[in-house]
């Protein structure tokens, strides 16, 4: 797959979203723009996440934020990737697994100064997704939102959720599905996958470490 050509907002959507991961492992990324989106419609924005991360509500409600949150717009200075890593999958090591459906657009910093993940799910193919289309569903991002906020309010260490967007996609699954894209905050997407990946291209696996 040809890596596409970034599509850029204009507004302050996700100001000071930095791209540290990308910056500086990018051995271990692909540069990638989401698919766009037909119709996006906002579903549902978590307000209280988005002031923690001192992101602009307005600015994220407005036709390009939710632009920025479907996929279809890479923010202003961002640099949009999906990650690779390694893994095991059906009792056998998988050397390049990878995100199939998802993309890391960045980093901000929340109100302790500390840089969290802002991470797509459901935004299209990547170059790791095989056979899959890349898409998410509605219903599976709507109770992903609400288990997530859920788990962080019983005081579960979780990803959060930052907002549900649904695109105007039509997604084959057991029939024809709309199509949504999660917008989720960690601390870090990395996972064990990513150092089994890094183990095997050698230079990189120390500064992961670090």
């Amino acid at each position: 797959m040809a890596i596409p050509d970034f599509t850029v907002g204009t507004t302050a959507a996700m100001a000071g979203l930095e791209s540290t991961f990308a910056d500086e492992l990018d051995a271990l990324t692909v540069p990638w723009q989401g698919a766009q989106a037909p119709d996006p419609k906002l579903l549902v924005l978590n307000e209280q996440l988005g002031a923690s991360l001192r992101l602009d509500i307005e600015a994220l409600r407005s036709e390009d934020g939710v632009a920025v949150l479907s996929g279809s717009t890479a923010p202003a200075g961002a640099k949009p990737v999906a990650m690779a890593y390694a893994g095991h999958q059906f009792g056998g090591y998988v050397p390049l697994l990878g995100d199939g459906r998802a993309l890391l657009l960045g980093e901000v910093k929340n109100g302790d100064g500390r840089r969290v993940d802002v991470h797509l799910k459901g935004s299209g193919r990547t170059p790791f997704s095989r056979g899959g289309d890349g898409f998410a569903v509605v219903g599976p991002m709507l109770r992903e939102y609400l288990v997530s906020e859920a788990m962080y309010a019983l005081g579960v260490p979780t990803t959060r959720a930052l907002s549900v967007v649904a695109t105007g996609r039509h997604v084959l699954r057991d029939g024809a599905e709309p199509g949504a894209v999660l917008a989720r905050v960690a601390a870090s997407h990395l996972r064990v996958g990513t150092f089994e990946f890094a183990v095997r291209r050698g230079e990189v696996l120390q500064p992961l470490a670090d």
